[in-house]
């Protein structure tokens, strides 16, 4: 009996770990990013505040760190009429569809009085490019966010 209950308690743990899948994605997530381009589907003029922090134009060129190991990182604007500094956050990924290799990634800053986070679905990533897309509806329509980073 005590063998059983054993037994179910690891089969328990190694359940709940993240897939191999999402190990790989962390690991080469890992270290230092550049957020090189932001692009929309939507050809136009837009005043988006991205993450509930700051404009496009500001978080262009802005610095990521990310560390897995605690699911935590930081960002680093310094964008002229930006307001500069760092910004902790921290991070979940969570496969979604293994066959069609879609992703979810959760952001959620860790100095915002409120308690938001947000959910961009991670397109791409490789050793040295990593893609981001964040679907809204604006006005009854779709509308994407497109953020691509470039590994330091």
């Amino acid at each position: 009996m005590k063998k059983l209950i054993m037994l179910m308690f690891v089969a328990t743990l190694f359940s709940c770990g993240a897939s191999k899948n999402v190990r790989t994605k962390e690991k080469t997530i890992k270290g230092n990013w550049v957020l090189n381009k932001i692009t929309y589907s939507k050809t136009g003029d837009y005043n988006v505040t991205m993450f509930n922090d700051t404009t496009k134009e500001c978080l262009e060129g802005s610095n990521w760190k990310f560390v897995p190991n605690n699911n935590s990182g930081v960002y680093t604007v310094n964008g002229i009429n930006c307001e500069a500094g760092e910004r902790d956050f921290i991070f979940v990924i969570q496969e979604i569809d293994e066959i069609s290799g879609y992703y979810d990634f959760l952001l959620k800053p860790k100095n915002s009085e409120s308690n938001i986070g947000f959910r961009v679905e991670l397109s791409n990533l490789s050793e040295s490019t990593m893609k981001w897309k964040q679907n809204l509806t604006v006005n009854g329509t779709p509308f994407i966010i497109n953020m691509d980073f470039i590994k330091q």
